[in-house]
């Protein structure tokens, strides 16, 4: 009895936890899509926003413009001088007042190495979401994208804003990081068919509890996802 009732503390304790390690690799969600990770020595966030405060941040990554994944506000919490900024080169723009050591434009298919750590740019786009008739959240031709970034010899795979496409297909990391809410990005249904193309070890639901969507999308996901461990966090704070 008394080793059931550990057994229960410790997995509700886990579940519970905002942070997942992965081979030494930490991450940890801050609520929509952003994350922070850290990794031999660095501290690296994807998309930051609505940040309460923040550690200072070594490499920022912004896949895209849009308000809550490009925030000023937000950036200026975490960017310092010491700081490398990796933007979509349509974003880009947005960061000319922005004090920091070095700010990166990529496109769909760049290569480029930060500090490091081995970066590559993906593509991030709707096939069918859609603000108007023939013109979607995230067209295809504005060059927004995801990221695979390796770290060691971890690959993580944060997918942007983006529908289940073609160019996810072979991508197979470590741990993927995907929109699950619907309305801008997939489905927990459509997420939970694109990790078949993608074959993350590990994936972990994010876009979800600010502009749209619910810990029900995640938990979806989850139920459907079998063929992939999902890891649900808890946002930090």
């Amino acid at each position: 009895m008394v080793k059931s009732r550990l057994n229960l503390y410790y997995t509700v304790k886990r579940r519970l936890m905002p942070m997942f390690e992965y081979k030494g690799v930490q991450f940890t969600w801050l609520g929509h899509a952003c994350f922070k990770v850290k990794a031999e020595g660095k501290t690296i966030y994807f998309d930051p926003y609505e940040l309460r405060d923040g550690e200072p941040a070594d490499i920022i990554f912004i896949t895209h413009s849009h308000f809550d994944h490009l925030s000023l506000e937000d950036l200026s919490k975490i960017a310092s001088e010491k700081t490398i900024i990796v933007v979509s080169e349509e974003g880009k723009p947005q960061l000319a007042k922005l004090k920091v050591k070095e700010v990166k434009s990529v496109k769909p298919g760049d290569k480029i190495t930060v500090d490091g750590i081995t970066v590559e740019a993906v593509p991030a786009y709707n096939v069918n979401k859609f603000k108007a008739p023939g013109q979607p959240f995230h067209p295809k031709e504005e060059g927004m994208v995801g990221y695979v970034v390796t770290i060691g010899s971890v690959k993580i795979y944060h997918a942007g804003d983006t529908d289940k496409i073609p160019e996810m297909e072979g991508l197979s990391p470590d741990v993927a990081l995907i929109p699950v809410s619907g309305t801008y990005v997939m489905t927990a249904e459509e997420a939970a068919e694109a990790v078949k193309l993608i074959k993350p070890k590990v994936a972990i639901p994010m876009h979800y509890g600010a502009i749209v969507g619910d810990k029900k999308d995640a938990e979806r996901f989850k139920q459907l996802a079998k063929e992939v461990q999902v890891e649900i966090l808890e946002k930090e704070g």
